[in-house]
């Protein structure tokens, strides 16, 4: 769409033709030096005329909020990121040193304490020179060229055409005439301090840095009220031409015009001769610091603020266009708190770089991400790549956010793996059956095609799968009949599918659901039957969903996960806590949102299971306080994984593929320097987890989980001969572990065992990883 054509500076209009007929009344004297003169000076019957004329122009216009930086803040008040069109700080003017008013005033307004808003004795003198000689003068006062600067900011808020002229260069007639009776009539309004002050807040300097604050900062490393004689001289000597006389760029004319400041100080009696002398031989003394604009300078937390930034975009309560939210970012001087923890957020960029550099050849992701239970405060987002724009989005540079959909800058999830299995444990439990219970799980156990799975929410009320499944586990060894701790503390496949086998497949996909995951391969939409990219609820139509077949993020992995670490009480995630805007409004953020989703006691047994998991097999003794935890690896381990949890964070680490599904278990695959055969969470995701938590895991509270229930003493056992699948497991989980707990080392673990794809129908095949299991 054209940009709009403001209707002063059309002659189409009435007042265009106004303005027109300045263009022959010059002669009488109504234009000198391009500028309009107080009425009363004039003579004749072409001033009468343009007397009526003039006052008929506006005296007074709608004016547009200024555009100021709006800031992303973490959890400790320091900036994340600044972003801005136009860079400005505004400061009261008893914080700007009184030499740089001073120095503003002698170069471009020498008479402002004595005019009422236009200088005629200035124009009387440029009308001379401008008659007289080739170079051309103006005599805009500051209120003229603070008028100006507001007229240019309301048409840039309002979508006008302002290209035909500029804040410095040169203007019609028509702008002159405007600016002559609404710097009249500001005069009457404002006091001379406050026009100074908004001036100076308000004038471009170079670049996008506009006001004196900015421009301080920007060139000398100081804040304005410091500004010392020979930096307030170069300043003010930018405002005519700012960036012709930008002294990174071209030192030499800065230098020049700053003398010329100084000069013209001198005369006005704002310096003396001695302070003049010593100043015009000093240098420029440079001091540069540039506050870029953007995520891209956000280090460390580059992903975070990528996040922070679509959760405004995207939101109609920062606007009703998605060019209105952009504008209220980048132009409404927001104050965003969040929820960033800077002492978590620096460790998890540092331990994902140092797990898999950002330039390996491999282009493996790694990620870490933080939520903390009680309140769904997302505390860290860090991730091993860089944040750079990028078309390809491969080697060290991307934009992807590893940790979150794609409707928010993510990869869209990844598979979860074995990470999904508590939940079938979970609706287990809730189906008042026992960690303790014994189930029969022989690898590889078929599942025919005519084999219903319960799923009552479902039409025909089951589901089936075509061809049948055959799941197999990842590790051989493992006895046929064992209780579901020992399954899920080993991750055993077939341990899963069988508890899946004998519950209801939408208890277990509404468990999903309840803490708040998302399948981004479930992309149709409901309501329009069409793909989206905002992913739908786990459908329990696929029974390999149960073990991870689903794609997932980790945020919101290890948001479920929190609630395990929480008694069961469920808080949605989120990374505001405020937003606020230079006015003061505030806007609505997402308030901690928490619900007791799942029986602190199920909560307890499952913990009962899932610490021995995070401390005997993830890290093996290395932390002493409390945790608790599940692993996770899918087909060909291009999607490796570690949630794990204290009672104070939970944390998902996540290593893998993300640009595309390519096998990382390929015999000489060199990752990081080392050519692998066999990947699994123990290889990246679990140290990740464990040297991140080292370093940060105790700075939240490490309380111990509840309780779990304790299985009932048996009976003394009749003299019979033992079943062979029975002695190699007992109803005491811990009694069993000791036959088949230890992780096989790297060099001993066998590859692991293809599961063929089912042949589907109906949409009710699954699509089961080929590697299903951790170990």
């Amino acid at each position: 769409m054209a940009a709009k054509k403001s209707p002063f500076f059309d002659t189409a209009t009435t007042l265009g033709k106004i303005v027109a007929f300045f263009g022959v009344s010059a002669l009488s004297g109504v234009l000198a030096a391009g500028l309009m003169v107080p009425i009363a000076s004039l003579a004749g019957s072409s001033a009468n005329a343009g007397t009526e004329i003039f006052d008929a122009l506006p005296a007074s216009f709608k004016g547009e909020p200024i555009a100021q930086p709006s800031k992303i803040l973490a959890k400790d008040g320091s900036t994340i990121a600044t972003f801005y069109s136009e860079n400005r700080q505004p400061v009261k003017l008893k914080n700007i040193s009184k030499i740089m008013q001073s120095a503003i005033i002698s170069i471009e307004d020498e008479r402002f304490y004595e005019h009422n808003g236009i200088d005629v004795r200035g124009i009387a003198r440029a009308a001379v020179n401008n008659f007289t000689s080739s170079s051309q003068q103006g005599a805009s006062t500051l209120t003229q060229q603070y008028v100006n600067n507001l007229l240019v900011n309301a048409d840039v808020v309002n979508g006008v055409d302002r290209s035909e002229m500029t804040i410095s260069g040169s203007k019609d007639i028509a702008d002159k005439a405007r600016e002559a009776k609404l710097a009249i009539s500001i005069e009457k309004e404002m006091t001379k301090d406050e026009i100074l002050e908004g001036y100076l807040n308000l004038v471009l300097f170079s670049g996008r840095n506009y006001g004196i604050q900015a421009a301080a900062q920007r060139f000398y490393s100081v804040d304005a009220k410091d500004l010392n004689l020979q930096q307030s001289a170069m300043l003010a000597g930018m405002v005519q031409l700012p960036n012709a006389y930008n002294p990174e760029k071209y030192p030499e004319r800065s230098l020049k015009r700053r003398n010329t400041v100084l000069a013209a100080m001198l005369r006005t009696g704002a310096i003396d001769k001695k302070e003049y002398d010593k100043a015009v031989k000093s240098k420029l003394g440079v001091k540069p610091k540039e506050v870029k604009s953007g995520c891209i300078a956000a280090e460390d937390s580059a992903y975070f603020c990528d996040y922070v930034t679509r959760l405004i975009t995207t939101d109609e309560a920062y606007g009703k266009t998605r060019k209105d939210r952009e504008n209220l970012l980048y132009r409404g001087g927001l104050t965003i708190k969040t929820t960033l923890d800077p002492r978590l957020q620096k460790e998890a960029a540092k331990q994902s770089k140092a797990m898999i550099p950002a330039d390996d050849k491999s282009n493996i992701g790694a990620s870490i991400v933080t939520v903390e239970p009680g309140t769904g405060n997302i505390l860290a987002m860090g991730q091993n790549k860089d944040y750079v724009p990028t078309d390809k989005n491969t080697g060290p540079n991307t934009t992807i956010n590893f940790a979150v959909e794609k409707a928010l800058g993510g990869a869209g999830g990844f598979q979860g793996g074995s990470t999904m299995k508590p939940y079938t444990t979970m609706a287990w439990l809730e189906s008042g059956r026992n960690m303790w219970d014994r189930i029969s799980a022989p690898n590889k156990k078929n599942y025919p095609a005519s084999f219903r799975w319960k799923a009552s929410c479902l039409p025909r009320g089951y589901t089936t799968v075509g061809g049948g499944w055959a799941p197999a586990n990842a590790v051989s060894g493992y006895p046929s009949s064992m209780t579901v701790d020992y399954g899920l503390f080993n991750s055993v496949n077939s341990a899963t599918v069988a508890e899946a086998s004998k519950l209801d497949l939408c208890d277990i996909a509404e468990g999903t659901e309840r803490l708040g995951l998302i399948d981004y391969d479930n992309d149709i939409d409901p309501a329009t039957g069409k793909k989206s990219t905002l992913g739908q609820p786990i459908s329990p139509a696929n029974p390999a969903f149960v073990i991870g077949s689903a794609r997932i993020t980790p945020l919101a992995q290890a948001t479920a996960f929190a609630t395990f670490a929480n008694n069961g009480e469920f808080c949605d995630n989120r990374a505001l806590t405020s937003v606020t805007d230079a006015t003061g409004t505030a806007y609505k953020v997402k308030p901690v949102s928490c619900e007791q989703a799942v029986s602190p006691q199920v909560v307890a047994d499952m913990n009962g299971t899932m610490t021995k998991i995070a401390k005997q097999k993830v890290t093996k003794g290395a932390i002493d306080y409390p945790i608790s935890g599940k692993t996770g690896t899918n087909n060909g381990a291009n999607s490796t994984w570690f949630v794990g949890y204290t009672t104070g964070m939970a944390s998902a680490a996540w290593v893998g593929r993300y640009d595309k599904q390519q096998n990382l278990e390929t015999k000489n695959k060199v990752i990081d320097g080392i050519a692998r055969r066999w990947v699994d969470s123990g290889t990246w995701a679990s140290p990740l987890w464990t040297n991140y938590m080292k370093k940060v895991g105790d700075l939240y509270p490490t309380e111990s989980f509840g309780k779990a229930k304790s299985a009932p003493k048996p009976p003394a056992p009749k003299k019979v001969e033992a079943d062979d699948d029975d002695t190699a497991d007992s109803a005491s989980s811990e009694t069993s572990d000791s036959k088949e707990t230890k992780e096989p080392k790297e060099s001993e673990a066998p590859k692991a065992t293809a599961t063929p794809k089912p042949k589907g129908n109906s949409g009710n095949t699954p699509n089961p990883p080929k590697k299903t299991e951790d170990d």
